[in-house]
Formats: C-alpha cells, sequence, structure tokens
C-alpha cells in the first residue's frame, strides 16, 4: 500500500483532532523526546514539535515526509524525519518519553513487531500513545464493504482476522507480554462534505486505499456498481441531510510499564 498517492492531505486535516488527543495524551512537554510512529504529513509530530518536544517522525511514504518537512520549515520548527516500517523503526533503544502514532501503527502488517519496536524505542518512564477506530459510523461501514468487494472482484480468499486494535481486552493482553498496562479514552471525530455524493467522490479521488480499490474494480468492470453501493451506505447513515456528516467514535490508548 502506497500511501504517498493521491493526496491523503485531505484526509490527514480531518484527523488533526485525534491527533490533537494523541499528543494530549502523551503527556508531552517541551524538551522531551517523542517519537511519532506512522507520522503521515505530520499531524501528531508538528503538534508536539509545538509544545516545545524534540520529534523524531518516521513513515514509509517519501511523498507524505516531504509534507510533513515542508510544513515543520514554514512553521520553523525543527523535526528529525526518517524513512521507516512501524516493525522496523529505524531509531536507537530506550529514546523517547513518548511514541505516539495516530491512525497509524493500526494498519501495520505485524501489530506483534510494531508494538515491540515501539516498546524498544520508549525511555523507562515513558508512555505509547496511538488512535484506533472503533467499528461504528457510516464510514467506517463504507470501507469494510469496498475492501470486501475488492477482495471478492479479485476472487482473493477471505483474510485472516485482523488484530482488533479497538478491543480493550485484546489490547490488555498484547501489552502485557511486554510488561505493560493499557488505558482507554473514547472520542468521537465527524467527518463532513457538501453531500454523500461529495464525500464519496473526494475519498475516491484522493485517499491512497480508495484510488487503490477503485483502479482494480475499474479494470475488472465492477467500479459502478461499487460506487452505487458506497453511496448508498453514505446515503442511509448521513446524520445531516442534505449535506453530509457522520460521527465515528476512536479510542485513544495510553501503554506504560509497570
Amino acid at each position: 500500500m502506497d500511501w504517498g498517492r493521491g493526496a491523503y492531505e485531505l484526509t490527514a486535516a480531518a484527523l488533526a483532532p485525534a491527533a490533537e488527543a494523541v499528543v494530549l495524551a502523551g503527556g508531552v512537554r517541551p524538551g522531551q523526546r517523542v517519537l511519532d510512529v506512522g507520522c503521515g504529513t505530520g499531524n501528531a509530530a508538528l503538534i508536539a514539535a509545538r509544545a516545545g518536544a524534540r520529534v523524531t517522525a518516521v513513515d514509509p511514504a517519501s511523498r507524505l515526509l516531504d509534507v510533513a518537512r515542508a510544513q515543520a520549515r514554514r512553521e520553523g520548527l525543527t523535526i528529525e524525519v526518517l524513512s521507516g516500517e512501524a516493525a522496523s523503526l529505524p531509531v536507537p533503544d530506550r529514546r523517547f518519553d513518548a511514541v505516539l502514532s495516530n491512525f497509524a501503527v493500526i494498519f501495520a502488517p505485524d501489530h506483534t513487531a510494531a508494538v515491540a519496536e515501539m516498546v524498544r524505542a520508549l525511555a523507562p518512564n515513558g508512555r505509547v500513545v496511538f488512535s484506533a477506530w472503533l467499528p461504528s459510523g457510516a464510514i467506517g461501514q463504507m470501507n469494510a464493504a469496498a475492501m470486501d468487494m475488492v477482495r471478492r472482484a479479485l476472487g482473493a480468499p477471505a483474510p485472516p482476522t485482523p488484530f482488533p486494535w479497538h478491543d480493550q481486552r485484546a489490547l490488555a493482553a498484547l501489552f502485557a507480554a511486554f510488561d505493560m498496562t493499557v488505558t482507554v479514552e473514547q472520542h468521537e471525530l465527524a467527518f463532513t462534505a457538501a453531500s454523500p455524493q461529495d464525500f464519496l467522490e473526494a475519498q475516491r479521488t484522493s485517499h491512497p486505499m480508495a484510488i487503490a480499490g477503485f483502479e482494480v474494480l475499474q479494470r475488472l468492470g465492477q467500479a459502478e456498481p461499487a460506487h452505487a453501493r458506497l453511496l448508498r451506505i453514505l446515503q442511509e447513515g448521513n446524520e445531516d441531510a442534505p449535506a453530509f456528516r457522520s460521527t465515528n467514535r476512536y479510542i485513544v490508548v495510553t501503554a506504560e510499564r509497570r
């Protein structure tokens, strides 16, 4: 998955309130060392740097790293920006007071390896903080339907059940293996647009996953019925006709050593 495709900046802007919540839960203070895993365009990294932290930001998408660098320069902020994956972070051991990830580590193919790397980078009294979606809302339903349609169009088998990043029991067990405890806070984030049609079109032309998915469906002659089905999901779940609004719930997870 190439997250540098399209214009992920549009989605990142909508996710900025969640990045604020993650940085707040991280207890970021001036002078602290902060690592942003899967930084994308730099939402959490920039917020932490504005708070006076010494920030390192890691992401596999080179174009998004360029966006983060450019924004840091515009604001006169110093951020170390590195190319890397969550399961193999290019940073030293026990370096960071806070290891943050805003809707990023949850996409890591190997959840155990990703968590192991975040813990490895964490200073003895530090904390890991990340956000994860709860399975709710029209947009969550749309995304699940889209992935299923692409899989079926390709004739691919059902994938293994992904790790439930939204499940507090599963998270507690995962982090217990690293001798860490977990606390969870629930939040809400609303996505808005002029209409369901406008929201879907913006996603189709800007979000990396949507671009890749519709390319597959278009090639196999299934884009039109897929578009109609996804639009129907958004219309049925719309909270603000004749415009569009979908409130999605998410959690901010904080893991600390026992």
